[in-house]
């Protein structure tokens, strides 16, 4: 087998055209030498590989601080409105070739390594992940970065730093073992420290009511310490900025507390105060009601308003002089936007400020507060949405609790005006949620202290309104919009697909890499015999590479030529990676019955992290991980059947499975999956997607038109009248054969001799209670398995195919979904418009 060539290799063959950029090779040379010699070593000759990837991450970043200060003072003279978007996820990944691909300067780079005798791709490997994010909604939050930069918005991101980002996983005799992230080790390039605007937060405490007003006293304080990132726009020479707050113990934490002996313990305890930026919780689509996640939430909201109310009032770079005192034309001039209910502690805190700092009367606060707050639903899943036991809150923040119930009063008032009568309806409605142990609904919270509340796909925004908040969309149904989430083409084109990227703008331009829209005009070529020849080159060529790569890491060989079958996300009973290895028992069973027939290769590939308490998935990585052990080692299959789990699954892992795959798996009940973006990446990247009618898979086969993707499966229509009807499992389990033979091998012990009852509670819970139905779409899922098998044997047509869906993209760039948010929730206008380059002389 050719040894596939290299990124870089490739890079050097091809221009990327005027993605080279035309920045000073000498200049970086003598830059990056100047960062080894006096940043971090004396001699050359010592230097680590690390230390050439800090002075090549400091001569690249050296490019950004004069565009990042000139962007804020730009900010500061034009006085825009700004958005902060706030998340307790930002999955960044790596920093480094995104920067330069944003500024023009990977191919400069490229060249300045390859002169010094350095390979970038080593250097590039160097970097960690910045794995701030447990999957979705975190990655979600960084491509929405990159975006709102690219588009020229004044954005701010405002995170937590982690000390320990999402674990790493191992697989240790199949089983999920985790690892803390130590990502700060060695230090981050990226960011820079900013103790001058370190802000307390407070908790704990009482409340007093006085004739001058509330108090809210005895507190216990945090300081919150930034750390700022700057966040590259494509080639605009906009930098803006994501701020993450780092917890620090004042220096008296605790000590006025201790006799005089005490004072070692005392310094001890201030670690209790830090641990609130210590580590991510790694729970996707559950909610854990921790008192630590809730100082989490309201840590990184209590600082990030006061960088706000800050900022609103001293408008005007460099100074902190006050120069808007009246905070009543504060929607005018900030837009905060709640990514899920993880900072909807928001909406209680903007109102404290406003009460008992501002001194502004309710009415007066609760309209600025509504005008100025937007929330987006990322689940429809109960066992996700967020309900803090009242208890916590009183004890915990007991004025926020009086204002939340003040809230729910005057909300419940207002509706049993509209519907007299109707006790029911004011229970379903209520932020307190009654019952053994009363609670704050956190989600409620969001929509009523909110001006507009969205979904993330049409049909989830639709299912938000016709059952999760339908008593409040009857209310306030102009309140309720869609957002269909996007992908910055940035990273997962460009970075992670150079080949491609190059491909489409030798066709057509490559203005579309800022304006997706345009990847339709691909349409004209879908019969063009050298498209499609060289679209299947470079999707063979990434497969070359990524087939390298398992064969180092994983020690297994692959057949470059089978289909890579992917499924890649977080590890869920509702993804249904269970229905996969359902297909792959069904193959094995099969090519074992008919071992000469003339089958479809594949190499199926699984990889996602299980949330370290979530006893079933870690368990559906076992079962996984012990078919792969049974069919690899299966002679009478050879190389037809490849089962690999795929490691510690990562962003910077999907950069460089995405672009080798083939067939994309999603495949998860309809009306559970918000939207997706694993879907459209592998989309965009040129690979075929099966999958259910659930979250944008709906709007990808509106797109490229359904007959170019693999649907199957019930529609959401069809699992309400199934949960009606009442779901039998063992109905299917008896009636299906090749069902029953595979459920028979796994509760029998064939894929764990030696321990034969391991996947009992798979099996039992499969048989017994499946919420999510995955015998219902076996069969369906079979055949359309064997159509895409079918159309792989016949490649200019699946090349056509694929070309249909790359064509079909332009809807999924998060510059389409940003400028939507902008225009729509946030009162602000997208620009294209480049600012002067520090180096420019200024307007």
């Amino acid at each position: 087998m050719p040894k596939p060539l290299t990124d870089q290799e490739k890079r050097k063959q091809i221009s990327v055209r005027g993605l080279a950029g035309v920045e000073n090779v000498s200049d970086l040379k003598t830059n990056f030498n100047r960062h080894l010699h006096f940043t971090l070593v004396k001699d050359r000759n010592v230097a680590t590989k690390r230390d050439y990837y800090f002075a090549l991450a400091n001569t690249v970043r050296d490019h950004l601080v004069g565009r990042w200060i000139r962007t804020q003072q730009h900010y500061y003279e034009k006085d825009p409105k700004r958005v902060y978007y706030l998340s307790l996820e930002f999955y960044m990944g790596r920093t480094l070739q995104n920067t330069m691909v944003n500024l023009a300067l990977e191919n400069a780079c490229d060249e300045a390594t390859y002169q010094l005798g350095l390979d970038m791709e080593e250097l590039q490997d160097v970097e960690e992940d910045a794995g701030l994010g447990n999957g979705g909604l975190g990655r979600l939050a960084a491509c929405f970065l990159d975006s709102m930069a690219s588009l020229g918005l004044a954005a701010y991101g405002y995170g937590i730093r982690y000390e320990f980002g999402i674990f790493n996983q191992k697989i240790v005799n199949g089983w999920q073992v985790e690892e803390a992230d130590d990502w700060l080790r060695y230090g981050n390039p990226w960011e820079k420290a900013r103790p001058e605007y370190m802000r307390p937060v407070h908790f704990y405490g009482r409340v007093e009511h006085t004739p001058e007003g509330v108090k809210w006293v005895d507190t216990q304080v945090v300081l919150a310490l930034p750390y700022d990132t700057p966040v590259p726009g494509y080639r605009n020479n906009v930098v803006n900025t994501m701020r993450l707050w780092s917890a620090k113990a004042p220096c008296d934490f605790n000590l006025k507390d201790f006799n005089v002996g005490g004072y070692i313990q005392a310094v001890l305890d201030r670690n209790l105060a830090e641990n609130i930026s210590r580590v991510l919780y790694p729970n996707d689509n559950f909610f854990e009601g921790k008192e630590l996640r809730l100082k989490q939430e309201y840590f990184v909201v209590a600082a990030t308003l006061q960088d706000i109310v800050r900022r609103f009032k001293s408008s005007k770079f460099g100074s902190t002089e006050v120069v808007r005192v009246d905070l009543s034309t504060l929607p005018d001039k900030v837009a905060i936007q709640l990514n899920d209910t993880h900072p909807a502690m928001a909406i209680p805190e903007l109102m404290r400020i406003l009460l008992d700092t501002e001194h502004q009367t309710w009415e007066k606060a609760w309209d600025i507060v509504t005008r100025t707050c937007a929330y987006t639903n990322h689940t429809v899943l109960p066992e996700a949405l967020e309900r803090w036991p009242i208890d916590l809150f009183q004890n915990l923040l007991p004025r926020h609790l009086e204002i939340i119930f003040e809230i729910n009063r005057r909300h419940l008032e207002r509706i049993a005006k509209l519907y007299p009568g109707d006790h029911d309806r004011l229970r379903r409605m209520s932020l307190v949620e009654e019952g053994d142990q009363k609670k704050i609904n956190m989600a409620h919270l969001c929509i009523v202290g909110s001006h507009a509340v969205n979904g993330v796909a049409r049909i989830h925004s639709d299912i938000i309104k016709a059952t999760l908040f339908k008593d409040f969309y009857e209310v306030d149904p102009h309140k309720f919009q869609n957002k269909t989430n996007g992908i910055t083409p940035r990273r997962w084109l460009v970075m992670c697909n150079p080949g491609l990227a190059e491909v489409i703008a030798e066709r057509i331009g490559e203005d579309y890499i800022r304006d997706l829209d345009q990847l339709k005009n691909l349409l004209e070529f879908v019969d063009d015999d050298s498209l499609i020849r060289d679209i299947a080159k470079v999707k063979q060529e990434n497969k070359l590479k990524f087939s390298a790569y398992l064969e180092e890491h994983y020690k297994v060989k692959i057949n470059p030529n089978s289909m890579f079958d992917v499924q890649v996300k977080r590890i869920h009973e509702y993804k249904r990676q269970l229905l996969n290895c359902l297909h792959i028992i069904t193959l094995y069973n099969r090519i074992k019955k008919e071992p000469n027939k003339n089958w479809t290769p594949r190499t199926i590939m699984i990889g996602g992290k299980a949330a370290p308490g979530y006893i079933t998935a870690k368990l559906i990585i076992r079962l996984i991980t012990a078919i792969g052990d049974i069919v690899n080692h299966d002679e009478v299959v050879g190389d037809r059947l490849k089962v690999i789990f795929l490691e510690n699954y990562k962003v910077t892992l999907a950069e460089k499975i995405i672009p080798a795959s083939d067939l994309s798996e999603q495949i998860s009940t309809a009306g559970t999956e918000a939207s997706g973006t694993g879907n459209m990446k592998f989309m965009l990247n040129g690979a075929l997607t099966i999958g259910t009618m659930d979250g944008a898979n709906v709007e990808m086969a509106e797109e490229a038109g359904e007959e170019n993707l693999f649907i199957f499966g019930m529609r959401v229509d069809d699992v309400d009248a199934m949960d009606k009807s009442g779901y039998d499992a063992m109905e299917y389990y008896n009636r299906i054969p090749e069902l029953k033979q595979a459920m028979d091998q796994i509760a029998g012990g064939y894929f764990s001799p030696d321990q034969h009852d391991l996947f009992k509670d798979i099996v039992n819970m499969l048989l017994h209670h499946d919420r999510f139905k995955v015998f219902a779409d076996y069969e369906a899922y079979i055949k359309c398995q064997d159509k895409v098998s079918a159309l792989y044997k016949n490649p200019k047509e699946w090349t056509k195919m694929v070309i249909h869906n790359i064509a079909g993209c332009g809807k999924f760039s998060s510059d389409r979904t940003i400028s939507q948010y902008a225009r729509e929730i946030w009162g602000m206008e997208p620009s294209l418009e480049r600012i002067p380059a520090p180096d420019d002389p200024r307007q």
